[in-house]
């Protein structure tokens, strides 16, 4: 009787201790998908893939390395591509222009704005036009060929339109033809440069890089207006439910100091973006662009 209670307590034991086993895999199992989890970042395809790749190639490396999560930057078709896959949580945190920041935290409540450039707060479009056109004012772009660059474009499309109302015109009347559409702004200044069009609207910091890196031939094009200032370009980081439930909690507070952090020791990804520092922004900063979207029916 004896060897039989000892045997039974032996199974039992035995049991109790596999079990332990178990419990003790599943918690390592149900803790390794995060280990294996990648915090994906995006951005607006407002250049030629090449230099996104590079600039946000070299950011996620430094994003990787300061927060200990493994980062990969995610290219996007178009603006609207990136909102939707920010919207459905594949893409985390992403560099969106002043227009589709808005879009995007109009969908998914609980997104943040959290760093821009210093020059966010203060940025530009520049209008251009064929070097031999008498063109000085937005007035005189009556009757011309103009290309904007993408039609969810901040500096490309939204603004420059606001302006052009302003100033009196009519988009969809007073050009010749309908306004196009180039997707770009490089792609922009070169459809001028070749005379595909005769103006056209873009960005004022690729503006400026074209034009200090001689991708822009000046004896062909010219910048002849520059727009009153605006808040555009932002990083803009997904919900708690995407990022701090996914990743743990504080990811988000963790990926916004990785970026306010950044200074001279990072300064060739820095310079990548046309700046020294990334500075906080917040949400309520871009208002102003929803409300001219709203005035535009670009968004609802």
């Amino acid at each position: 009787m004896k060897k039989i209670i000892a045997i039974i307590l032996s199974a039992v034991l035995l049991l109790s201790v596999a079990g332990c086993a178990n419990n003790n895999a599943t918690a390592t199992d149900s803790q390794q998908p995060k280990q294996d989890l990648v915090f994906k970042i995006g951005a607006i395809p407002d250049q030629n893939a090449a230099d996104l790749n590079r600039n946000f190639g070299a950011i996620a490396e430094y994003l990787t390395a300061k927060t200990g999560i493994k980062v990969e930057f995610v290219p996007s078709v178009d603006y609207s591509a990136l909102v939707t896959a920010f919207e459905r949580g594949e893409v985390h945190m992403a560099w969106f222009g002043g227009l589709t920041g808005v879009q995007a935290r109009n969908v998914v409540p609980g997104a943040e704005a959290i760093a821009q450039r210093p020059r966010d707060e203060q940025f530009h479009s520049v209008f251009i036009a064929q070097k031999d056109l008498n063109v000085s004012k937005l007035e005189d772009l009556k009757g011309l060929s103009f290309t904007f660059g993408s039609e969810s474009s901040t500096s490309g499309h939204l603004m420059p339109r606001y302006f052009i109302m302003e100033a009196g015109m009519d988009p969809t009347k007073d050009f010749a033809g309908a306004p196009n559409f180039s997707g770009s702004h490089d792609n922009t200044y070169n459809l001028v440069q070749a005379g595909t069009f005769q103006a056209g609207a873009l960005n004022e910091a690729v503006w400026e890089k074209a034009v200090a890196e001689n991708k822009v031939d000046l004896n062909k094009v010219k910048l002849f207006y520059t727009t009153p200032a605006y808040y555009d370009y932002n990083w803009t980081i997904n919900s708690l439910d995407h990022v701090d439930k996914v990743f743990g909690e504080g990811t988000k507070q963790k990926f916004k100091e990785a970026l306010l952090s950044m200074g001279e020791e990072q300064a060739e990804i820095l310079k990548l973006f046309q700046t020294d520092k990334f500075i906080e922004t917040k949400n309520e900063n871009y208002k102003a662009i929803e409300t001219v979207a709203k005035q535009l029916q670009i968004i609802k």
